[in-house]
């Protein structure tokens, strides 16, 4: 198998079947041998004397050869009893309490399966109206989408996946301004991505300057009326401020809507890219294009037969997911079965661009992009006609836009969905994303580093004699090739990350997609964090232009102000480098009166999962020349009480930061305990309090057998100011490694963690 390192900790980390004790129980090899021979399965239904080993034999060679992957839940959860196979649903929300009490109640089972949510709130009736059956008045949509988000909260999954939710308002209901900022606060329904479901007629009259009306959703009456450009405007500085909200298109995407006789289209799953009908899911797969190249005359180019090949039996793979899932709700599978949508996507687009040598949004490579994805889709339906003839139409046939032509046995084929995890297994470029960072620096607390490199930038510079260790961090400090002299300029100008390249050229990227997927493409727009609302505002238009179905932009250091330590580790006798800001002396107070130290600029710790009585708790631990100054605690699978860990954590923080010892701290938090672990023998820690304090006596007591006041050496100064995205970003909660904004969602490169995963 081609499994690399870091895929294969990915892998035993998410993906393997374990025991009660967290071991893996099952090898690789073994994981996709079990999803293989449970997808092969669903061919007897339709031919008994199918030969269904002679396929998963197929199948298997299909995954391990890293050309095409299921998305996650097939991954894990295929051949198990648990059986979910989709990644996400939509679920209509109602304007009753007993409707929207329904969808929290089928919401969590979904979590509970494994699977991300997405709503439409634009049913529910305005903040004010009144309640005729209660003589109230209603609370509204952003209200509910609170009781939404802790009910997401409190789902202890105890899978391999966290739930996820989409929340869509139409931009004509009259609660659109509250919804726009209800995300003001990081804090806020942090279990939601929001996106304001637009119209045209609302973007002519941006364009027009008109004003457009608010709607009564019960009534479907103007109740009023608002500015569209200011409106248009309050979207771009929310989105500018911290990423949210995103824009969907909602006309276009039910223009594209293949069975208008069921609804209209109002959510997407919580990535944007699936557009779906109330009670329908979203069974994905993803083709690695890097692995779909062959050494031509010229140098690398596309295996277009070889492309064929794969889109045929990746059709009939997900084809037959629909068949063999075990659904969570029975009407999700009864709505599933009559359309039988599949979604195949693509990943390791940037990285085949690399080897092509084109740049990523130059006009070759946007070419490149209708080009591939026109045949993966015309491919795609091929296979589908192909299906349908021993197989029979899907059941809306006679109702869809179809209904005239050959019969298909998917109303959809094509979606490009982020690919962060699996694009980890297959060691590839997530989704159509370009390239986020090429050189990854990761420490452990004894001081060992591990570097991760682009394989084909290592390719590339090991051809020209280039490749050193040394240089490696130099890129890794800088975040980018733009500014590093050694590198020749042609290979700087093919060998561009996510901050490298204009904000339109990822909208064109985008676009050209667009143009020949039958759902939508889920893709983010990185911003620096310089970028303006007339930047973003551009964007969004450009977006609307140029045919895309919605569109994520991320300004960096937007959400979150977080430093990123992206430098080198110490080397064996290096003296550390003076510290560029000095941490001014805490100011003598009165008792009573004590300020905490600032946050400096630039810390350096580690990341430690401890075993607690429900689960996992992953403490992380910072420290600079003057010590301990923050910690912070995320909550593992199996849930625990993560706003409980995090207040010890923020209290510990600030305490340290206040000059308090280190252990007369510690000796209040270790020992204390908690019933979870009472009730289990053997647990070395007695609850979240005593295993920070453990966690932080350790870090402590290594920080301190250091010479005096040293700490691993900051990053080299760069031959050029170092962008700033290379110095914000936000830590991943389970191993404090950056985070990465791209296709729509957040991933950790390092650990596979993502927003829904």
């Amino acid at each position: 198998m081609k499994i690399g390192k870091n895929a294969l900790m990915v892998l035993e980390k998410r993906y393997l079947i374990k025991d009660e004790n967290g071991e893996p129980t099952e090898g690789v090899e073994q994981l996709f041998r079990r999803v293989a021979d449970t997808i092969a399965a669903a061919d007897a239904a339709y031919d008994p004397a199918a030969d269904t080993q002679a396929l998963a034999d197929r199948f298997y060679q299909l995954m391990t050869d890293l050309e095409f992957l299921p998305n996650s839940p097939t991954l894990m959860n295929a051949g198990r009893d648990l059986g979910q196979l989709s990644a996400c649903f939509v679920l209509p929300v109602g304007d009753s309490m007993e409707e929207i009490f329904d969808a929290v109640k089928q919401a969590a089972l979904i979590h509970k399966s494994g699977g991300g949510t997405g709503f439409s709130f634009s049913r529910l009736r305005q903040q004010g109206s009144a309640v005729r059956t209660t003589g109230g008045v209603a609370s509204g949509p952003i209200s509910f989408m609170k009781v939404f988000n802790m009910a997401t909260e409190a789902v202890k999954q105890g899978g391999t996946r966290r739930g996820a939710n989409m929340g869509i308002l139409r931009i004509d209901h009259p609660d659109i301004l509250q919804f726009i900022d209800c995300k003001k606060d990081n804090h806020e329904i942090n279990n939601f991505n929001i996106s304001v479901g637009i119209t045209e007629a609302f973007m002519e009259a941006v364009e027009a300057g008109k004003d457009y009306d608010l709607i009564d959703p019960k009534t479907k009456t103007a109740v009023g009326a608002l500015s569209a450009r200011e409106v248009y405007d309050k979207i771009v500085d929310a989105a500018w401020r911290n990423g949210e909200p995103g824009i969907i298109f909602l006309d276009r995407l039910n223009r594209d809507n293949v069975v208008p006789s069921q609804g209209e289209i109002e959510s997407t799953n919580p990535c944007g890219e699936q557009p779906l009908l109330p009670y329908e899911s979203c069974n994905l797969g993803s083709i690695n294009l890097a692995n779909m190249l062959r050494q031509g005359a010229n140098g690398w180019e596309l295996d277009y037969h070889r492309l064929e090949t794969v889109v045929r039996d990746a059709v009939h793979f997900l084809d037959n997911v629909i068949d063999v899932n075990k659904y969570p709700l029975e009407i999700i599978g009864e709505t599933t079965r009559a359309t039988r949508k599949i979604g195949l996507g693509v990943m390791g687009y940037a990285d085949a661009l690399l080897r092509m040598g084109l740049p990523y949004g130059s006009e070759k490579a946007i070419a490149l992009a209708q080009e591939v994805m026109g045949f993966i889709t015309k491919a795609g339906r091929e296979a589908s006609r192909e299906l349908a003839k021993t197989r029979g139409a899907f059941p809306l046939f006679a109702e869809s836009i179809y209904k005239d032509q050959e019969p298909l046995r998917n109303a959809t084929i094509t979606t490009i969905a982020p690919t962060g995890t699996l694009s980890i297994i297959a060691g590839c470029s997530s989704g159509v994303e370009p390239v986020f960072a090429y050189v990854y620096i990761r420490n452990v607390m004894d001081g060992t580093e591990m570097m991760e490199v682009n394989p084909v930038l290592e390719e590339a510079l090991k051809a020209r004699d280039l490749y050193t260790p040394e240089l490696m961090r130099k890129i890794a400090a800088q975040g980018t090739l733009a500014h590093i002299p050694e590198i020749p300029e042609d290979l700087r100008q093919v060998f561009v990350s996510a901050h490298d390249i204009r904000p339109e050229d990822h909208v064109r990227t985008q676009a050209a997609f667009q143009r020949h997927t039958d759902n939508a493409v889920s893709k983010t727009v990185n911003f620096q964090n310089s970028a303006t609302r007339e930047d973003v505002s551009q964007v969004y238009m450009l977006a609307y232009r140029e045919g895309c179905k919605g569109v994520t932009i991320y300004r960096d250091g937007s959400r979150f102000g977080q430093v990123l330590n992206v430098g080198k580790v110490k080397k064996e006798g290096e003296t550390p480098e003076k510290a560029e800001e000095t941490i001014p002396p805490l100011p003598v107070l009165p008792f009573g009166e004590i300020v905490p130290r600032p946050r400096p600029t630039v810390t350096y710790g580690s990341t430690e999962k401890m075993k607690i009585g429900c689960g996992s708790l992953y403490v992380t631990v910072n420290y600079d020349e003057n010590g301990i100054c923050e910690v912070f605690t995320s909550t593992g699978k199996g849930g625990g009480c993560p706003s409980q860990s995090e207040a010890t954590a923020r209290l510990v923080s600030i305490a340290l930061r206040s000059g308090i010892k280190a252990e007369e701290l510690l000796d209040q938090l270790q020992g204390i305990r908690c019933p979870s672990t009472v009730r289990q023998a053997g647990m070395k820690c007695t609850s979240c309090p005593d295993a920070i304090a453990k966690v932080v006596r350790r870090v402590d007591k290594l920080r301190r057998s250091m010479p005096a006041g040293q700490v691993p050496a900051a990053p080299e100064p760069p031959a050029a100011p170092v962008p700033t995205e290379t110095r914000f970003a936000k830590f991943c909660p389970e191993c404090g490694a950056p985070l990465e904004h791209e296709g729509g969602c957040v991933s950790c490169r390092s650990c596979g963690y993502s927003k829904c995963n």
